[in-house]
């Protein structure tokens, strides 16, 4: 009797994985059709999957993998902060009726930022939910703040900008909540099934390959490469693209990098479009097991120096653990680097609405926290 429950117990386990990842909506959906074959016609999508630049690691020895997973079960200490960021509280009429001539922003932890340029209000990769992960009850969960941003708090946004397709830069709830509320969603190639799926109207969706150009009035959106990689399940890695934004105004020029290890496309980048008045790099989640994906501390200093940024801000931090560095060493690294080479580095609390200036002297907010 004890064997046949197990096996009872294990059969119907095994099925209901089965029946989540089928149809699960936050998993999103694969591309058919049109857009599929223009994928097919991207020179860097082969045999069914999109490939990086350059040759990218992505496999860790099995012992090295159950080292790492061991380390994140039970070496937590340090990895999170023990009490609630004081959060600032976003003054939406404030941003509304900012001055038209200059360009302002502000960020609400890890990589969502809003906008305001041109007049237009952008608002890039926002994660909103309590965790960056395809369930609701286990997987990466925000830091305490003492306010979290949500989308009944934002105002009327211009378009939705993604850089890839996982779970801390894509929010199936929030693309729900914004999907007859934003008239553009600017995405990859093939994350625009996923939108499709989640009741994005197709003529709202703007997908893109690299190095394609795309206009909103007076502002320029450029999709260029970054070194990374895609998914949202268990087998789907590089069936989406993934990149990086340079968004030209009339007097402002922005690059929201999203993920990416270092890799000689910064410069490349920076040649073709810069300078740059304000870089949005990713400064967290890295380790040497994965350093061709994302970017030690000094490499986004270096990155910002490659694109020819005046200003760098380092995103993707102070929200999610997703390694195994303490929650405040990555903007600490950065910093220290960026006052070795002369670099200016801003570090704005989380919903300070800040204004672009040529130069910018923010608080060490972090450092009053354990």
């Amino acid at each position: 009797m004890t064997g046949i429950i197990l096996i009872l117990s294990i059969s119907i386990a095994a099925l209901g994985l089965i029946v989540f990842f089928n149809f699960a909506p936050q998993l999103g959906d694969k591309a058919r059709g049109e857009r599929l074959e223009r994928m097919q016609s991207t020179t860097n999508y082969r045999n069914g999957k999109f490939y990086n630049t350059i040759p990218t690691g992505m496999n860790m020895k099995p012992g090295k993998m159950l080292g790492v997973m061991w380390k994140f079960i039970f070496k937590k200490k340090g990895r999170e902060p023990i009490s609630a960021f004081h959060v600032k509280t976003f003054k939406t009429e404030y941003f509304l009726n900012s001055d038209p001539n200059h360009l302002f922003f502000s960020w609400f932890g890890h990589s969502s930022l809003l906008v305001r340029i041109d007049g237009k209000i952008l608002l890039l990769d926002p994660v909103f939910s309590e965790r960056a992960s395809m369930f609701t009850f286990m997987g990466p969960k925000r830091f305490p703040y003492t306010h979290y941003m949500d989308t009944d708090q934002l105002p009327p946004v211009d378009a939705v900008i993604i850089s890839h397709d996982h779970y801390d830069h894509l929010d199936y709830k929030v693309i729900r909540k914004l999907a007859d509320r934003v008239p553009a969603f600017y995405v990859p190639l093939s994350v625009g099934a996923h939108l499709e799926k989640w009741g994005v109207p197709s003529e709202r969706i703007i997908e893109i390959a690299w190095w394609e150009t795309t206009q909103l009035d007076s502002l320029t959106f450029v999709f260029t490469p970054s070194r990374h990689f895609s998914g949202r399940g268990l087998n789907n890695r590089f069936t989406t693209l993934w990149g990086s934004w340079v968004i030209v105004g009339k007097k402002e020029r922005l690059f929201f990098g999203g993920d990416s290890g270092y890799f000689p496309g910064f410069k490349e980048i920076g040649e073709k479009f810069g300078p740059f008045d304000l870089t949005f790099l990713e400064c967290g989640a890295y380790n040497e097991n994965w350093a061709d994906i994302h970017m030690m501390p000094e490499e986004t200093v270096q990155a910002n120096i490659d694109l020819k940024g005046n200003i760098l801000m380092p995103i993707h931090w102070g929200k999610f653990s997703l390694a195994l560095h303490p929650w405040k060493e990555p903007v600490e690294r950065a910093l220290k680097r960026s006052r070795e080479l002369n670099v200016n580095m801003i570090t704005p609390e989380i919903g300070r609405i800040m204004k672009l200036e040529n130069k910018m002297v923010t608080p060490l907010w972090w450092q009053n926290y354990q």
